[in-house]
């Protein structure tokens, strides 16, 4: 998936554009005395001199005997701050729970299939022309629509190395975990695990004093940034096919060379990137990463990176203007999100096989938008076009689906 980012937060992003943050400026009527300082400066002065805790600072003071709006203005902006903080961090410790150490509570750790061995767990770089997922978080216990991606992507390229870099991954010799989609992915010869090393990744790039420094500072949307840099990064060092977890691979995507997926006619999405090695879009995208860099923005680092670099690229203002120049291409809406974020529900709802047919036989990779869809509950037997989906291009993580769920 696959926002993801995402997962797949992301993965939302795009003209998925949701609030990020809210800006808050003081009301108009709202003055303090010329020689006093913001509030918030008093409280630091406070917090730093001994001598100030025995008796407030004089420009408290003179807040506390200001008018009556004054003070309601300056609380309410008080309280409006506090409020927006504690809501990012609820909402944050919720996003970041392992949901699938809830999900997977109760399921074995190996599951039969057709063709028996761990997956390979490679210990050198990978090479050049795979086509890669990746976790940045550091969970180790893929959920059944990331199963479900991997395995897509392994069926409709039998000859091409599937290589998911996961966080959580032990280096060296170390055994992988015991988990059910782990040994679910063992039945493919063409899967391949490789522990993901971002200091490693992010070296010799223009990322790498970006990701230094971000490990000092707390930021609301950590991980899908995270995810958004390690992907321009890996497809600039290696080159290859980077898919978010969230995706059904339905056909090949081997004849897609420098090229990306456009999710709506304002903006385009990097769920799905194709591009060869040391491409300068990608190294673009790098510095634009740094040089405009904002965490607290959903989706600035990604789809509307992405957007604006492409743009650049390109000369134009409107990505109606073109959607290929100087040999990158932006595939239409359908060939990889037939199916806008605004509707995601229409992936749990029945849909004849004539209509699924005729959704679909414009599009290579369907992104199933988990970050909006995570949670929402479906029956593998239904009719449902998520199931069928699932049925059709990764039948042993349905099967596996059948029997556990």
């Amino acid at each position: 998936m696959g926002r993801p980012g995402w997962q797949d937060g992301t993965v939302l992003r795009e003209e998925t554009l949701e609030p990020g943050g809210l800006a808050s400026s003081p009301h108009p009527a709202t003055r303090l005395p010329r020689d006093c300082v913001p509030a918030s400066s008093c409280c630091g002065l406070l917090a730093s001199s001994a001598e100030n805790m025995s008796r407030p600072p004089e420009c408290l003071l003179r807040l506390r005997r200001g008018a009556p709006r004054q003070r309601v203005c300056t609380l309410f902006i008080i309280s409006f701050k506090f409020t927006f903080f504690v809501s990012i961090m609820i909402y944050w410790h919720i996003v970041g729970e392992p949901r699938g150490q809830r999900e997977f509570s109760n399921l074995p750790a190996d599951v039969p299939c057709p063709r028996l061995g761990p997956p390979t767990l490679l210990s050198s770089t990978p090479p050049p022309g795979n086509i890669f997922f990746l976790e940045t978080s550091d969970r180790t216990n893929p959920n059944f629509l990331f199963m479900c991606s991997v395995e897509s992507a392994a069926r409709a390229h039998p000859g091409s190395r599937v290589v998911v870099l996961m966080k959580g991954l032990p280096g060296g010799n170390a055994s992988l975990p015991r988990h059910l989609g782990l040994s679910l992915l063992g039945c493919f010869p063409n899967v391949h695990l490789l522990p993901l090393d971002l200091e490693e990744l992010f070296r010799d790039t223009p990322l790498a004093a970006w990701y230094a420094a971000r490990q000092r500072r707390w930021e609301p949307y950590l991980l899908p940034v995270l995810s958004d840099a390690s992907r321009i990064a890996l497809l600039w060092k290696f080159g290859g096919i980077y898919l978010d977890t969230d995706f059904i691979v339905l056909k090949s995507l081997q004849n897609l060379t420098n090229t990306l997926g456009t999710q709506s006619r304002y903006v385009l999405n990097g769920a799905f990137l194709a591009f060869e090695r040391h491409h300068e879009f990608m190294e673009l995208c790098m510095h634009d990463f740094v040089a405009h860099y904002n965490g607290w923005i959903w989706g600035h680092q990604g789809p509307q990176l992405l957007t604006r670099v492409f743009k650049r690229w390109c000369s134009i203002r409107s990505l109606d203007e073109s959607h290929a120049c100087r040999g990158v291409t932006a595939l239409p809406c359908e060939a990889f999100y037939p199916i806008p974020w605004q509707d995601w529900k229409k992936y749990f709802q029945e849909v004849s096989p004539e209509e699924l047919q005729r959704l679909l036989k414009a599009t290579y990779a369907v992104h199933v938008w988990n970050k909006k869809s995570q949670g929402t509950r479906l029956e593998a037997t239904s009719r449902a076009l998520l199931a069928q989906l699932h049925a059709r291009y990764c039948p042993t993580t349905h099967e596996a689906m059948k029997m556990y769920l």
